[in-house]
């Protein structure tokens, strides 16, 4: 009974708030709501009834689907959120039965005055829970995945009608001053089940699994196989309901973290929902949904967007508004605390025991309902997330050439990096847009019931604060899109830079780009720091914004005269402090918006970009034409808004198993033309007809990383005899041989570590291997030796493929006359078509391609013929020496493979090796580092002194305040007795020591924003530097992802994040240790329990961390494969589209999204799991300081400031929380600083220039290259590439580099260059050991143009000259030198024409020919070809040939070539075999030996021309 008597005047003295209400209720009707209540049960059943008897209707359609049925029994097996429903509607109706057999018994005891009333009141819930039971148990015979609708909807309001009805009820005893009784506890018990029916509504799910009679389970909401698998892996998707409020589904990933470091493989999957896949579709539905309700060709993502999240969101806000509400309780019932404590004479302790218990019930509610709201905003963003970057990846795809080139790659990778985490950031925060009204309405009605009108003030000055945000977002939002810009063009310039990092370390360019990154990053520098100020200017109006309400309010309270108690002003102040949330959050919420919103305009504007026209190439059935390819009337354009098109006039008819070969001068448009077969290009007019699947080789080889088997079958089953045939075609067998794992070798990043001749072999392997119908060809045999490219077309293009239609580019002329059909282009147009005998008879342009090359094969033919008369007798002992040096050869290496070491054998052929992983606890040197960077670290000890000064000053205030004011309103002074303190004064103190506070909170706040960017800054320049000093082999190795993520995403985090997540950790542990002195100055008897409590948080802290940091670390690691992908992706979108692969390559990037998922999904689980424990451990420690204040006897402690340790110790789980996810939070970021560590201490070059060994300046004079028994390898692990090289070029002669693919040509020139340092042995270049000089002194004294010609984003001035070293008049000459002045002078903007991202824009001949433009101009003494005049055709090569020999005839002069005539008029050649020297005099010497590999080559070369100069002989 005493307990009973309690709990009635607790009701009665806490539930004041319902007085107005509940006055407004009663005068609407005296049991208004058992009406409404009755209404609600009449209509639950009578749409249940309705529903049966449909069903009922509809039984005998189904007669013989029950019947089948039968014969295929399924049982279910049953959730726990199935007994759930089960047992809570058993209970519920229990409930009811006793209350209405209560009413029977008792009814005078009613509230209304109908008795009728009364009895349906109970009658109607009875009949309700009754029917309840019945659907529930008909569920598993239904087969419903989720519960119907109407029982989630009844289920909902029962519960908040209980709710209602049960404090109404409870209110009317207690205000009558009657006694609780039966019906009411029975009321109270329903609120549990009550309570557990909303949940699993909520969930909505039945989690049923139904077995057939062969006793397979199927989980019904799964759709495939594959996810079904997924779904039994997800321990998120398995859990039950208990686990999904503790988190405890965790717990068997925290067991396996603790004992080891997790690997990727070792995560469980993600919820089916969650799937990449599943949200991929979702928006691809919702967008396709909106496409056909609007009828508008481009949908809005925005719309698309709301249609994925509404429902999640949904229930997310609902918690999030539960959790808000719950906050407020505390700061309701602190003034009755007080009041308990000041009266504590007259009170019963068990007043005092309930209040505590009303205080950690609302404690419990809100850490229930935040941590699910928080974990709901994560899994929300995740699948926004998913579902946005597969939307980029698909959109890359298909990207027509135009977009494609207003938006580069560095852009677009931006898009999918730093863009679509802002829109996830965005997601987080859109609950607090739900919550603040919620917050700020509740802390207005509190401050009315305690201050009245005082309230008003408050709002006023809590309104004034949100406004001045306003302004202060708008220039935010100026300024994020202004870094965003900042950021994209740095972005694309690293991308740039890493791209052509060869071209760059050969030109010795490398100080100048470093320039223009740090010039660039200088632009972003400026608009960061202008960001950071406003945000900490901001950051100092909302610390001080609590100060700030307070004194406006106590100010307004004294001007009205109302009486300010210890109760009142503590209330009120924790209102404000429980203010300070929502106007932290405005700002942040505000910029939030303001980034999520430029985020998502630019990835909108993206994804409504122009595609690829998906109907200009028509495809027919082969049955229905002869034609395999059909063009009429074509006319196209890269440019639709350019006046002159691309190609004019096109008619095309290729006939099913036509050979057509396509010359011309280069950009006379031959690319263009397979272009448009493909559909790339733009049709203007005209139609394309194909007939049958087509096969793509490009120009430019675009390689896969992976190995070379994965490059070949490129998605195909695996079939030997198919694979064997089309490697042994594609002449790779012996290149195979040579590698360290065969076709098993790992291809580096845009195959680095393959020779030009071996990407492209590959290249047209992939393509024999499709096995299509029609295949087209662009220029495959100019990265290949003369000996493979016979190979080639006999044993591909003539051999395997004969049968095939195939239209081939090429500029070699022999192998035209085999053509079916050859077709001449020039200027856009078809100039000539017909076969190699008619074209020559028609004397109109082809002979000068023709003639260009007989020139060159007589020069050939002539220098055999001389040779063949000086043959002696001494070739037969030579080629003995051959043969022995050959078998020897043989033999040494294979044994020298035999002596690697095992670890060195078992890593060989895998040259990019797995992303470094830190593993354990984050370093303190990382800290440490972090911490020092800027002037020794000497800001920290300046920024903590702030933040514990504001502390201690804001304590002062609330203390003084607390202290200075009456305990309560008895003890408060009348007119006639005068306070002891005024309350001006008492005003005037607390309001210094809040300005004061705030102050402090200024200097914090810019020291913070300061010391960060300028570390950010530092940190940034090291790694640049670092990176792009590093040897060659780092970025063979290292997929340019790798660098770029660290440049955008982790730089991106130390520029806006690191510093203030690291100063929280610092300020969070400040503001926990006020706190605790607060609360322990009251009663020091907490810390009895808050010591053990701290060391259960600290072990649980210790619990977590091993597991969530290697989570961190991999959902890093795993991010870079996606952006990798992805950039790759684009590289290569023309081959993937002609090959119609679009399908497997999105599967690719969902996995890849999916990897990343993983690790991510369960690091934010982790922190709710973390969160939610030590939550309940603070929630522990509050209570029982209540409970020991409560039982202190009266006059122990003044009840003002007992109040005091009460409002700080309502915060107590909020900042407990924040302190150690302050900390994971900041090790989490840490990661980030330890990941451009990494890259920031990186093995360097050789240094730039080395004082006491600097060359004279007209170094090299004579231009001898003398090789010392020089031998090369690329990497430890590998083997070498150059074995023992010894031989002198002498100076100002042309020395020609000849031998097989692969036989280290290329890399001889790197080792010149020491791109790759020797291993063993010297180069010597006129008596100066070039290994003894500074790199940037040797590269820039010699000249090259490269096997890929580059050029560079910018202008063409720009690309001939980047270090701004000569007038224009000398490029102009250089340009006409070159062949290409008339081309730049017919360009409006002249040697300012824009060039776009790898010179897209100029064919790859034209580029080839900037490269000798760029040579010309640097007039070096020796210059070094590399297969420079691949990519041009003959006629062309014969004008390069010539300029090179009429400008370089006193230099030296190296060339690399697999078109013979090029080296044949060399002074020397040299022939390379598998890494050594062959042979090596002059041409003529080495023809006299019939065996000699040279003798050979011009065989092969002259025999393969016999065909085509057999026609020749024949026109003449």
């Amino acid at each position: 009974m005493v307990l009973q008597d309690v709990f009635t005047s607790f009701i009665a003295t806490n539930l004041k708030f319902l007085q107005f209400p509940v006055t407004w209720m009663q005068l609407k009707s005296p049991c208004f709501w058992e009406e409404v209540s009755t209404i609600m049960q009449l209509g639950f059943v009578g749409i249940t009834l309705l529903q049966i008897v449909q069903t009922m209707v509809c039984k005998h359609r189904r007669k013989i689907a029950d019947q089948a049925a039968k014969n295929y029994s399924t049982g279910a097996k049953v959730s726990l959120a199935y007994r759930a429903s089960i047992a809570c509607s058993i209970l519920m109706l229990s409930i009811h039965v006793l209350k209405l057999v209560m009413l029977l018994n008792s009814m005078n005891d009613i509230h209304c005055n109908s008795t009728l009333q009364a009895y349906s009141s109970e009658i109607m819930p009875v009949m309700s829970w009754a029917v309840t039971l019945i659907v529930v148990r008909k569920i598993p015979q239904k087969k419903h995945i989720i519960f119907p609708w109407i029982l989630r909807a009844w289920w909902v309001c029962s519960f908040l009608l209980s709710i209602i009805c049960t404090v109404l009820d409870t209110y009317s005893r207690t205000a009558e001053h009657g006694r609780l009784k039966m019906v009411d506890y029975a009321d109270f018990i329903g609120l549990l089940p009550s309570f557990l029916l909303l949940v699993i509504s909520i969930r909505g799910n039945t989690g049923l699994v139904f077995v057939d009679s062969n006793n397979i389970a199927e989980p019904l909401l799964v759709k495939t196989d594959k996810h079904s698998k997924q779904k039994r892996e997800s321990s998120y998707g398995r859990a039950t309901l208990l686990q999904l409020i503790t988190f405890s589904w965790l717990n068997p990933l925290f067991s396996l973290g603790i004992k080891k470091p997790l690997e990727q493989d070792e995560i469980p999957d993600v919820d089916v929902k969650d799937s990449a896949e599943f949200v991929s579709f979702a928006l691809d539905q919702n967008l396709k949904q909106i496409r056909e309700k609007d009828g508008s060709t481009s949908p809005s993502i925005y719309k698309a967007i709301f249609l994925l999240i509404r429902k999640k969101a949904a229930i997310n806000a609902l918690f999030a508004v539960i959790s808000a509400g719950a906050s407020y309780v505390g700061p309701y019932l602190i003034d009755d605390f007080v009041n308990f404590l000041a009266e504590k004479k007259t009170r019963n302790l068990e007043n005092g025991y309930l209040l505590a218990l009303a205080f950690l019930a609302a404690k419990m509610v809100e850490t229930v309902t935040q941590r699910q709201w928080i974990f709901g905003a994560r899994q929300l963003g995740l699948r926004l997330r998913a579902a946005l970057i597969s939307r980029i990846y698909k959109k890359g795809l298909v990207l027509s050439s135009l977009s494609r080139q207003s938006h580069t790659s560095g852009e677009i990778i931006n898009y999918m990096s730093v863009d679509i985490q802002r829109i996830t950031d965005f997601i987080w925060y859109l609950n607090v847009i739900w919550m603040l009204p919620v917050q700020i309405s509740l802390a207005v009605y509190i401050l009315h019931t305690s201050l009245g009108l005082g309230s008003l003030a408050a709002l006023a000055a809590t309104l004034t604060v949100m406004a001045c945000n306003i302004p202060i977002t708008r220039i935010q939002k100026r300024y994020q899109s202004k870094i965003m810009d900042a950021k994209d063009n740095r972005m694309n310039a690293t991308s740039e830079v890493l791209r052509n990092m060869k071209t760059i370390k050969l030109q010795a360019w490398d100080s100048q780009f470093l320039h223009k990154l740090e010039s660039l990053r200088k632009v972003e520098y400026k608009w960061l720091w202008k960001s950071l100020r406003l945000a900490a200017i901001s950051a100092f109006i909302f610390w001080g914004s609590p100060t700030f309400i307070s004194v406006v309010t106590f100010g307004a309270c004294m001007l009205m005269g109302i009486q300010l108690t210890a109760g009142k002003v503590l209330s009120a102040l924790a209102t404000f402090r429980m203010l300070q949330d929502p106007i932290f959050n405005l700002p942040d919420l505000l910029s939030v918006i303001a980034q999520g919103k430029v985020s998502a305009d630019r990835v909108a504007s993206y994804l409504q970009e122009e595609e690829i026209e998906k109907d200009a190439v028509e495809y027919v059935p082969k049955d229905q034409t002869e034609f395999e390819v059909e063009i009429d009337k074509g006319k196209f354009s890269w440019d639709p808004e350019s006046r002159n098109p691309t190609l004019d006039g096109v008619q095309l008819k290729v006939k099913r198993g036509m050979k057509v070969a396509i010359c011309g001068t280069v950009g006379s448009g031959k690319s263009s033309l397979l272009s448009c077969i493909l559909g790339e290009i733009e049709k203007l007019s005209g139609t394309i007809k194909i007939s049958g699947t087509k096969a793509y080789v490009p120009q430019s080889p675009w390689i896969l990383t992976g190995n070379i088997r994965e490059n070949i079958l490129f998605g195909n089953p695996y079939d030997n005899n198919r694979y064997e045939r089309t490697v042994k075609a594609c002449a790779l067998i012996k290149d195979f041989k040579l590698f360290s794992r065969g076709d098993l070798t790992e291809i580096g990043e845009r195959g680095i570590n393959m020779s030009g001749g071996q990407k492209q072999r590959i290249q047209i392997a992939r393509a024999v291997y499709q096995d299509a119908d029609i295949y087209l060809l662009d220029d495959p045999f100019s990265a290949v030796d003369a000996h493979t490219g016979t190979q080639l077309f006999e044993d591909c293009l003539m051999g395997i493929l004969k049968d095939k239609t195939i239209l081939y580019v090429t500029h070699q002329v022999e192998f035209l006359p085999a053509a079916d059909i050859i077709l001449v282009m020039q200027n856009g147009r078809i100039a000539q078509a017909g076969t190699f005998e008619e074209l020559l008879k028609q004397n109109i342009g082809f002979e000068v391609l023709v003639g260009a090359h007989s020139k060159a094969l007589q020069s050939v033919l002539t220098v055999r013929n001389s040779s063949r008369t000086c043959q002696d007798s001494g070739t037969d002992g030579e080629s003995k020496t051959d043969l022995t040096s050959n078998a020897q050869q043989l033999q040494t290496q294979h044994g020298s493979e035999h002596n690697l070491p095992l670890e060195i054998t078992e890593n060989r052929g895998k040259l990019v090796q797995d992303e470094e992983r830190e593993k354990g606890s984050i370093g303190k040197e990382v800290y440490w580092s972090y911490i020092t960077t800027v002037k020794g670290g000497v800001l920290v000890p300046i920024i903590l002194l702030a933040q514990s000064s504001f502390q201690v000053l804001q304590i002062a205030s609330n203390y003084w305040m607390a202290w200075a004011s009456p305990p309560t309103s008895e003890t408060a002074p009348t007119s006639e007795t005068e306070p002891t303190l005024g309350m001006n004064f008492i005003l005037l103190v607390y309001s210094l020591l809040a300005v004061g506070s705030s102050l402090c909170v200024l200097v914090r706040a810019m020291l913070v924003a300061v010391a960060g960017l300028w570390t950010a800054q530092k940190l940034f320049i090291n790694m640049l530097r670092s990176v792009l000093r590093a040897p060659m082999a780092f970025f063979d190795s290292t997929p340019s992802g790798r660098i770029l993520n660290r440049a955008s995403t982790d730089q991106s985090v130390l520029d806006l994040e690191m510093a203030t997540k690291l100063g929280w950790c610092a300020f969070s542990i400040i503001q926990i240790l006020g706190t605790i002195a607060v609360m322990s100055q009251v009663a020091w008897q907490v810390f009895v329990i808050f010591i053990p409590v701290t060391a259960v948080c600290i072990w649980y802290q210790q619990y977590y961390i091993p597991t969530a940091r290697e989570l961190a670390r991999l959902a890093g690691i795993q991010r870079a494969p996606i952006l990798h992908h992805f950039a790759e992706s684009l590289a290569g979108a023309a081959t993937i589209r002609a090959f119609d692969q679009e399908n497997r390559f999105i599967d690719a990037n969902l996995g890849l999204i999916d990897n990343h998922s993983r690790p991510w999904f369960h690091n934010v689980s982790a922190m709710e799991w973390l969160s939610f424990r030590l939550n309940l451990l603070s929630n522990f420690v509050f209570a029982f300081s209540l409970v020991v204040l409560v039982t202190l006897p009266e006059g122990f402690i003044n009840p003002s400031i007992a109040g005091l340790a009460v409002t700080y110790g309502i915060n107590l789980n909020v900042l407990q929380a924040s302190v150690i996810w302050n900390i994971c939070n900041a090790e989490n970021k840490m990661i980030s600083v330890e990941r451009i560590l990494q890259y920031s201490n990186l093995a360097r070059e050789s240094a730039l220039e080395i004082e006491e060994c600097r060359p004279p300046n007209n170094w090299p004079e004579i231009g001898t290259i003398c090789f010392r028994n020089l031998q090369v390898r690329y990497a430890e692990h590998l083997p070498s590439v150059l074995k023992n090289i010894s031989c002198t070029f002498p100076g100002r002669k042309k020395i020609g580099v000849v031998g097989r693919t692969g036989s280290g040509k290329s890399t001889l020139i790197q080792a010149i260059f020491r791109i790759v340092e020797p291993r063993e042995g010297s180069i010597i270049i006129d008596n100066v050991d070039i290994c003894k000089i500074g790199l940037h002194d040797l590269r820039s004294r010699l000249s090259i143009i490269p096997q890929d010609p580059t050029m560079f984003e910018g202008t063409v001035r720009g690309n001939l000259d980047p270090l701004v070293q000569y007038s224009d008049n000398e490029v102009w000459e250089a340009l006409n030198k070159c062949q290409l002045g008339e081309l730049v002078r017919t360009k409006e903007e002249k040697l300012d024409a824009t060039v776009v991202e790898n010179g897209e824009n100029w064919s790859v001949g034209q580029r080839q020919l900037f490269c000798l433009g760029r040579a010309l101009l640097k007039k070096s003494s020796i210059l070094v070809l590399d297969e420079a005049t691949a990519s041009v055709d003959s006629a062309t090569d014969g004008v390069m040939q010539k300029i090179i020999s009429q400008e370089f005839k006193d230099r030296t002069v190296v060339t690399i070539a697999h078109r013979i005539h090029t080296v044949i008029d060399s002074d020397l050649v040299l022939v390379l075999s598998d890494g050594r020297v062959a042979e090596f005099d002059t041409p003529a010497k080495l023809l006299e030996r019939e065996n000699s590999f040279f003798s050979k080559l011009i065989r092969e070369y002259s025999m393969r021309s016999k065909t085509f100069n057999s026609l020749e002989n024949l026109h003449n």
